[in-house]
């Protein structure tokens, strides 16, 4: 498994490899303390993950992310951050990220949230998902139950991949299918779930326990 490392703070990242040091069976370890050299990295090799602080020195936040994306299209971007509001969460998933990790977080919860996002799942910190995902949806009918049994299998292949992080141009890339095609099938994963965006969907299935 190769992980990037992006961070200013050498010690914090020497610190990340002595904690992830046991997450895969072989951990490679790429280190940059902006987003230029990230950037560069990623140009230059395959990550599985990349663990992006979301404060850098120079661009950062939501222009790193999506500089990330774009670079390292095939990692899972998990953002690590001092700061826990849910709606800047909740922008940073809807961004893309496949997770975010406050760095307050203790070893045992960070290596919980890594192996859930290995494993294809999105991960969001316990505050977070205590809170309403849909509160346009308060006066919508509470006995319907959010459900993806009726979907079909590419319908839930594709909601699985953007559970995941990815964008539709990669989902389309990797089932073979156009982009139109994946907005078609995640329009149909949405109603099932009864949400509106991204965002929404994996707040959902983060409640009903439903994996990327």
């Amino acid at each position: 498994m190769k992980i990037l490392l992006v961070d200013d703070h050498e010690l914090f990242r020497e610190g990340i490899k002595l904690l992830l040091a046991n997450l895969a069976e072989s951990c490679e370890f790429a280190e940059a303390a902006e987003l230029a050299s990230a950037l560069q990295l990623a140009a230059q090799q395959r990550f599985d993950i990349v663990l992006l602080d979301f404060r850098l020195p120079g661009p950062s936040g939501f222009e790193a992310l999506a500089a990330l994306r774009l670079a390292a299209e095939a990692a899972s971007i998990v953002v690590l951050s001092g700061e826990d509001d849910p709606a800047l969460i909740r922008r940073v998933i809807d961004e893309g990220a496949a997770g975010f990790i406050p760095k307050a977080s203790s070893h045992a919860m960070m290596m919980a949230a890594l192996r859930l996002i290995i494993a294809g799942g999105t991960y969001l910190p316990p505050h977070v998902l205590s809170i309403d995902a849909r509160p346009e949806n308060d006066g919508g009918n509470d006995s319907e139950t959010p459900t993806t049994a009726h979907l079909t299998e590419r319908q839930r292949e594709t909601l699985r991949l953007t559970m995941q992080g990815k964008s539709n141009k990669v989902i389309a890339r990797e089932m073979d299918v156009s982009e139109a095609t994946v907005k078609a099938h995640l329009a149909a994963a949405f109603r099932a779930l009864g949400v509106h965006n991204r965002t929404e969907a994996v707040y959902v299935a983060a409640r009903l326990g439903i994996s990327g």
